[in-house]
């Protein structure tokens, strides 16, 4: 289904529009601009006059409300006072969300660094750590306007979403509820049998492209916070086959336990939330599609072939689940 506007919100946002919003708050611009990767905000690097340039991230209209970006702000600056690598907002008089020409939009510094490489023992040492100390700030209280993580909210409803708006080809339409059906049963199982376990403050997106390395983790893009079990934030930084799998959750958890106890019951947890994210994905994409920006970044979305490969993914997927989960030994 193609549903593409010329009136998207973000039309507006030119480069002018974003030299005036940083002029708003009272710096300095010297006409310097560049755009950032980032499709579900917009994000751009602001020359300074006389200073270094400063990363300016435009809120997606209608998505998080004052309140909940307030929240994404205070945590960031709570863990900064802890002494985590994170990137706090800047404030001006006192603000930290300003606005400017109908869009909210906050200021921070610019951050070097690179994608860090975690399958490297000491790398993800690293990381464990700094992820430790960020789950204790964390589980010291709840969010009160973000949003928690459950099977529902990542998966059952995205996936309803995806078949109400006839975004799945007929011919796999079929295929594609059953699959999720039988996934979604499982990943739902999955969080019935482990039972009551603690939700904290997470990162919430927390996988390598979110942590810029520089002789440590320094952890960038709090956008999507919530409230959720701790495996959610560790996930997305392990990968390969089960035994090399193993060995890395063990560096992880070790140098992650120095500083927040790890409940191992969540590792059950690990492959229905990569069932939640595959789903949670491709609604994403789809109900970002009058962006104009979506369809140019993923050309291939509307492809048959595309969803052919959810398919052959989602099957792959649930035979995952079906396999006991790894294991730490401390």
């Amino acid at each position: 289904m193609d549903s593409r506007t010329d009136a998207h919100p973000f039309a507006a946002l030119t480069p002018d529009a974003v030299l005036e919003a940083a002029e708003s708050a009272g710096l300095s611009t010297d006409g310097r601009l560049l755009a950032l990767n980032s499709y579900e905000n917009r994000v751009w690097q602001i020359g300074i006059e006389d200073g270094v340039p400063v990363i300016g991230k435009f809120y997606r209209p209608d998505r998080w409300n004052e309140p909940a970006i307030l929240e994404e702000h205070a945590f960031a600056a709570e863990l900064a006072a802890a002494g985590l690598s994170v990137v706090a907002p800047m404030a001006f008089d006192g603000k930290t969300l300003l606005e400017h020409a109908g869009f909210r939009y906050a200021l921070f510094p610019r951050q070097g660094g690179h994608a860090p490489e975690p399958e490297h023992e000491d790398t993800l040492k690293a990381i464990g750590h700094a992820l430790g100390r960020m789950h204790a700030v964390g589980a010291a209280r709840p969010f009160e306007h973000r949003e928690t993580l459950t099977p529902d909210a990542l998966g059952r409803e995205p996936r309803d979403w995806l078949l109400d708006h006839d975004w799945i080809p007929m011919h796999l339409e079929s295929a594609f509820k059953s699959l999720t059906d039988d996934a979604l049963a499982h990943v739902e199982s999955a969080w019935s049998r482990i039972g009551e376990i603690p939700s904290i403050r997470l990162h919430g997106d927390c996988h390598p492209g979110n942590i810029l390395w520089r002789d440590a983790p320094h952890f960038v893009d709090l956008d999507d916070c919530r409230m959720g079990p701790a495996v959610q934030d560790l996930w997305m930084l392990i990968s390969g086959e089960r035994e090399w799998r193993e060995r890395q959750w063990g560096w992880l958890l070790d140098e992650y336990s120095v500083f927040m106890d790890f409940d191992a019951r969540e590792l059950a947890l690990i492959e229905p939330l990569r069932v939640l994210r595959m789903i949670h994905y491709q609604a994403w994409l789809a109900r970002r599609w009058d962006d104009p920006a979506f369809p140019m970044a993923f050309p291939w979305f509307e492809d048959d072939r595309h969803w052919e490969t959810v398919i052959t993914q989602l099957r792959e997927q649930l035979s995952e689940l079906q396999e006991p989960a790894v294991t730490w030994h401390r």
